[in-house]
């Protein structure tokens, strides 16, 4: 116990030494090049910090208390005369269907049966980089896609189909879901995804790979079984809970005009009978001419008031921690600190690095929680209304999401446009047997696509924007919850402290040398 209190001191004093004793001279994070910073990194730094803080003067100007009730424009996509023709839709997402269908069993054979080298079978790149990223990126900019093309949803459904085994697909499966579980399931597989991601050596070995999918499928369908199709989706399975709180930031939205449809939804999605918005349970169950899929502007879902529990909270900072601490593994300081950490506790092996960074998938997740709650109980001593502080914490856990999102893009944006190039020769090969299906197996990857001082500005740019929207985020809802437009004001000088916070912890993370 000792030593492991020795661990955790040594990892946050040293965690919170680098982000601020830095070296001056800067890389591009995201490729490892090096790039000399035009202005000293403390000038962007000081920069970002500012426009933050000037956005909330601005934004606390702006948004009003008559602004309580968040209404915004939206269109209906689906009155489109060529969208509406009957058949038209059905056609085109069964193709869909049939494409991620069959890209899903691609990964899985080329992962049991192709090559054993990672950058030649089509496995771990078309999964790291092509899906986890891109599909982050597709949810928060355009919508939830990922609730069309779900092969694990589409492959149940099939079944259910093919067998015609009685169960409707509105039941709530054969074991009820308990509700103080919440999505706490997910909660648990985004742990363990964050490990595997940052630590396991074998996610990106392609036979182990498929197993790990082939493992996890098991454990979706089962649990879609038990508890229900959409139950467990939206409980239990981490990427359809993930890139459906990404989708809230996006510009689309589906709706369900028929309100009684919402008397068969189990999320209780409606609770003031007037707003069914982003229930995919809903508009799976609603008829066709119930179902919308409306334009919107950015960030509007992220206001629209459902039950929130402290499984949202957690699953919402494991998240944003998760890409953070992906962003701070890759650094110097990162290696420094394993490296003291490893002189400290003598005879530790030369494996005890990964030892480290698994204590620290929990650790860096607690300590955003700690920090946030620390947060939390400031607004509510300014607000001085009598609220919990897990209450508070809950009210304002969206207005993180885009943070989350702005330092994703900011991270991987470049690892998606400069190593998904991989893509196109694997198209070719999936399987890294020397085949040539498409003709482009020669394919050479154009690490010029993205210079590194591009990389550098759109990174900057990206994680002062996403703050500036969480700002603008908070705010709105503050002014939503509160009463008084002055106790929504004060409300929010602790957000503001957070959001000038992390976006010079952000700024210093992009900013250091690649070195794992």
């Amino acid at each position: 116990m000792a030593s492991m209190l020795k661990l955790v001191t040594l990892w946050l004093v040293l965690s919170s030494l680098g982000l601020w004793f830095s070296n001056e001279t800067s890389y591009a994070h995201a490729i490892g090049q090096r790039y000399d910073l035009p202005i000293p990194l403390s000038f962007f730094l000081f920069g970002g910090a500012v426009t933050v803080a000037l956005s909330f003067l601005v934004i606390s100007a702006f948004v009003k208390p008559q602004q309580r009730r968040h209404i915004y424009p939206r269109h209906n996509v689906l009155t489109y005369n060529f969208i509406s023709i009957p058949y038209v839709m059905p056609a085109i997402l069964n193709i869909v269907k049939l494409a991620s269908v069959g890209a899903f069993l691609l990964i899985i054979i080329s992962g049991l049966t192709g090559t054993s080298r990672p950058t030649e079978n089509i496995s771990p790149t078309f999964i790291w980089i092509i899906w986890w990223v891109g599909m982050g990126y597709v949810s928060a900019l355009i919508g939830n896609v990922w609730f069309f093309i779900n092969p694990w949803r589409i492959l149940y459904e099939w079944v259910e189909v093919f067998f015609d085994n009685g169960f409707d697909h509105r039941s709530s499966g054969i074991v009820q879901y308990p509700k103080q579980m919440g999505i706490w399931p997910a909660v648990c597989f985004l742990l363990i995804f964050s490990w595997l991601e940052n630590v396991y050596v074998g996610s990106v070995i392609p036979f182990q790979l498929a197993i790990l999918i082939v493992l996890y499928s098991a454990i979706t369908w089962i649990g879609m079984f038990l508890f229900g199709k959409h139950k467990w989706l939206r409980s239990g399975e981490v990427f359809t809970v993930l890139f459906t709180m990404f989708s809230k930031f996006s510009f689309t939205e589906v709706r369900v005009t028929d309100n009684q449809t919402c008397s068969l939804c189990g999320f209780d999605c409606n609770p003031s009978g007037s707003l069914c918005v982003d229930c995919y349970e809903c508009y799976d169950n609603a008829k066709d001419h119930q179902r919308e899929i409306n334009v919107r502007p950015c960030a509007a879902g992220l206001f629209i008031r459902h039950r929130i529990d402290l499984s949202i909270v957690a699953f919402v900072l494991i998240a944003l921690a998760n890409v953070t601490f992906d962003g701070l593994q890759e650094t110097s300081v990162w290696s420094s600190f394993q490296n003291t950490v490893h002189r400290i506790f003598v005879g530790s092996g030369t494996g005890f690095s990964d030892i480290v960074d698994t204590i620290s998938v929990i650790l860096v997740p607690l300590v955003f929680t700690l920090v946030y709650l620390g947060f939390s109980c400031s607004i509510k001593l300014l607000s001085r209304e009598k609220m919990l502080v897990l209450d508070v914490a809950k009210t304002f856990v969206f207005s993180l999401i885009p943070i989350a999102l702005a330092y994703n893009m900011a991270h991987f944006m470049s690892l998606l446009v400069v190593q998904g190039q991989l893509i196109i020769p694997l198209a070719s090969d999936p399987l890294g047997v020397g085949w040539d299906l498409l003709g482009s197996a020669d394919y050479l990857i154009n690490v010029d696509v993205m210079n590194v001082q591009f990389i550098w500005f759109m990174s900057v740019g990206a994680i002062v924007t996403g703050h500036v929207v969480s700002v603008y985020v908070a705010h709105v809802i503050a002014v939503q919850t509160f009463l008084k437009h002055s106790t929504a004001l004060r409300s929010q000088y602790p957000m503001m402290v957070l959001m000038i916070c992390y976006t010079a912890i952000s700024l210093w993370i992009i900013a250091q040398p690649i070195v794992k």
